[in-house]
């Protein structure tokens, strides 16, 4: 089993949750073969950590679909593992999408400029090399339309799916032509808010997850 060279891990995050992006990237472009076995101590050795880190990782790739957790084999590379991430997206979007809905409803006018205070966040952000900054500001965002929904059952479970996915779309943000996108994706959303036009922000959510595949999918 071979292992691409890695980043150092930062301060920034736990390093149970820059592996579990670091492995999803290496799994998505086909580092490990389909069928091949994420081997708890290789990786640690690899990356330079102790052990535990990894497993939580694992298990938390696990959830995701993206890699299977099996008896007696441990961590393995599913033979078509795109065909649950596709099912993830899909009911990603539409959890994205009723919150923006809801946003649109109920979002109160201070509510409204603190969605369009980060926007602007955003677009400063859109054209520079900072990728963490602008994944922060992503996240900001989603999480803003999740409180705006004012249903806190909905948003909870929003932002537990959207963080499961969360690791398959880091290296996303590495590609400013992807971070224009998706600001523009933002702009659309944002102004169907505005307008209080429930069904325009439902649509272009909907549409902007269901483009925020992996490019590896």
């Amino acid at each position: 089993m071979t292992t691409p060279t890695h980043p150092t891990l930062t301060a920034k995050q736990t390093q149970a949750e820059r592996l579990s992006e670091l492995i999803a990237q290496a799994v998505m472009q086909g580092d490990f073969a389909p069928g091949a076995r994420l081997d708890e101590v290789h990786l640690a050795q690899h990356f330079g950590v102790s052990r535990t880190p990894v497993r939580e990782a694992l298990r938390h790739l696990a959830t995701s679909g993206l890699i299977d957790l099996r008896p007696r084999r441990g961590a393995v590379v599913p033979a078509r593992p795109h065909l649950d991430l596709q099912t993830m997206i899909a009911a990603l979007a539409e959890m994205e999408a009723t919150c923006a809905r809801l946003s649109a409803e109920h979002m109160t006018v201070t509510e409204q400029h603190f969605l369009a205070s980060v926007h602007d966040r955003m677009a400063a952000l859109a054209q520079t090399g900072d990728a963490d900054g602008y994944a922060q500001a992503d996240n900001a965002f989603h999480a803003a339309l999740h409180a705006g929904a004012h249903n806190l059952v909905i948003a909870d479970v929003t932002a537990s799916m959207r963080r499961r996915f969360a690791p398959l779309r880091a290296g996303q943000w590495q590609d400013q032509a992807y971070r224009a996108r998706c600001l523009a994706d933002h702009g659309a959303v944002l102004r169907a808010i505005t307008a209080r036009d429930a069904a325009a922000a439902h649509a272009a959510m909907l549409q902007h997850i269901g483009s925020a595949e992996p490019a590896a999918a």
